[in-house]
């Protein structure tokens, strides 16, 4: 089982500052996404290291932006991502793509998703 030393939080708002202080209590190095709307929130301070997705004056797109969240989990070096909850949580793909890219997905396998939707 590989260690997760560093993780990026795929959320916004209350629950990333949660699921942040969780890893920090780990020692684990944490990394936030935020929107221009975002960018005097409190996720930036409370993460180790803060980046902007997305164009400005898009509140929510870049959440949904998974081709930009991996792409910046590759370039930081994470090892994980959280998705929070609603945006990428519960899509396959997202997950899919996490594995693909090395990256473990904290949340259900895509084949656990998938299965769920076609009840």
């Amino acid at each position: 089982m590989m260690k997760i030393k560093k993780i990026l939080v795929a959320n916004r708002s209350e629950i990333t500052i949660r699921v942040l202080s969780a890893y920090t209590e780990l020692n684990i190095a944490t990394v936030a996404v935020y929107t221009y709307e975002d960018c005097y929130s409190q996720l930036r301070n409370k993460a180790d290291e803060s980046y902007q997705i997305g164009e400005d004056y898009e509140p929510l797109k870049p959440h949904l932006d998974i081709k930009e969240i991996i792409g910046l989990a590759k370039r930081k070096h994470v090892d994980a991502i959280h998705p929070g909850y609603g945006f990428l949580s519960e899509n396959s793909e997202f997950a899919r793509r996490c594995a693909e890219n090395n990256i473990v997905f904290i949340g259900p396998d895509p084949e656990v998703m998938d299965g769920c939707l076609r009840l």
